[in-house]
């Protein structure tokens, strides 16, 4: 097996068709747009290369077919605020073969460390976990947009080299026309009556507000999970930019309390649904195919991210933004399920408002760490 680094025009495309290679008789997995997975590695699309590095490799075996591939990366922020220095590995892809996993794992691990690296952890994004992060371990059914889809045999390659599960990400579903619990709706329409607070849906002709009140409230709500690093306005700005071409802006709220950002749930349609057909292309043909399934609809939604600041995470402000929601969402007679994607094990405050809600069980993906010899 000979492994390279990808280098070429050649090699950018080889590392995006290795993966539909791998997948193509998978019904369930649904290629992610080229121009996505490209972004990542291109420093003008994404600000973690202005304090980070990333690195890429194809793996090929004896006959010279492509079998495989791995990114590396550091973003300098985090890598240090570990116990051990820790830099990342992401976009594996590779056949059902323990030696070729051991050489993607060995080459990145191999970079890693001569860079001061003493673990790292997979498989993850280089960029923020709302996309591209943790690998699939249980429901292998259709995934959002942005979530990561695996073989079930990647799992025990990466046990059998040495990784551990350092995090499990829980992903919920919830039944659209379902009726909440009857606890939930009454808590949640006494909160949206109470003097001072006030619910606006996001304005795309004020995007900047609304990044802004996005960052307050994201850095506040997140400050005292291990290792957190306060998220920027550019970077918020930048994922709002992209979310643009499919996002209903009826479906992301924030919850004001004495007109102070205090809380969020952002929503989009389920983008998968649209561009499976695309194969992973976006040309001129393709943007037509997308417009057409944008215009004609999709019947699910993912919930990429919600926040209350910590002073007012007991006001029970998320559960009066799902219902602004519904009330939006049920007369369109559109959608029918909501995923909840994706919440860390160790947060009990969220797993708790997916329960109240009558979420049930959708998928499990780890975050998985490996320390070096």
């Amino acid at each position: 097996m000979l492994i390279k680094e990808v280098s070429s025009k050649k090699d950018k495309q080889q590392f995006l068709n290795v993966a539909k290679a791998i997948y193509k008789d998978d019904e369930h997995w649904v290629c992610p747009l080229d121009q996505d997975i490209e972004a990542v590695f291109d420093p003008k699309k994404n600000n973690f290369h202005n304090h980070g590095k990333v690195i890429r490799w194809l793996l090929y075996d004896n006959n010279q077919t492509c079998i495989g591939r791995i990114a590396a990366f550091i973003n300098d922020k985090k890598a240090h605020t570990f116990e051990q220095t820790t830099g990342g590995i992401g976009f594996i892809e590779c056949i059902d073969n323990p030696e070729a996993f051991k050489l993607l794992f060995d080459t990145a691990q191999n970079w890693l460390k001569s860079h001061g690296m003493e673990a790292m952890d997979g498989p993850i994004n280089f960029g923020e976990n709302d996309n591209f992060w943790g690998l699939l371990i249980e429901g292998f059914s259709h995934p959002s947009y942005g979530m990561n889809y695996h073989k079930p045999y990647y799992k025990k390659h990466f046990e059998d080299y040495g990784f551990k599960t350092i995090y499990e990400q829980i992903t919920n579903h919830l039944a659209v026309k379902k009726p909440f619990p009857e606890r939930f709706t009454k808590i949640a329409n006494w909160v949206a009556k109470k003097d001072g607070y006030s619910f606006k849906h996001l304005d795309t002709k004020n995007f900047e507000k609304f990044a802004s009140d996005f960052m307050e409230i994201y850095n506040d709500a997140w400050k005292n999970f291990p290792n957190f690093s306060p998220i920027k306005y550019e970077t918020v700005l930048e994922s709002f930019n992209k979310m643009k071409l499919i996002m209903d802006p009826k479906l992301i709220w924030f919850a004001y309390v004495n007109d102070e950002p205090a809380s969020f749930v952002v929503i989009l349609p389920d983008a998968n649904l649209m561009i499976k057909p695309l194969k992973g292309k976006l040309g001129f043909i393709e943007k037509l195919k997308f417009l057409y399934y944008k215009t004609k609809g999709v019947n699910r939604m993912r919930a990429i991210v919600m926040g209350t600041k910590e002073k007012f995470q007991k006001h029970g402000l998320e559960s009066a933004l799902f219902i602004k929601l519904k009330e939006y969402v049920l007369p369109l007679n559109q959608y029918d399920e909501l995923e909840l994607s994706w919440v860390g094990d160790f947060n009990d405050k969220m797993l708790a408002i997916h329960e109240a809600t009558g979420a049930t069980f959708g998928k499990r993906h780890a975050t998985m760490r490996f320390k070096f010899p």
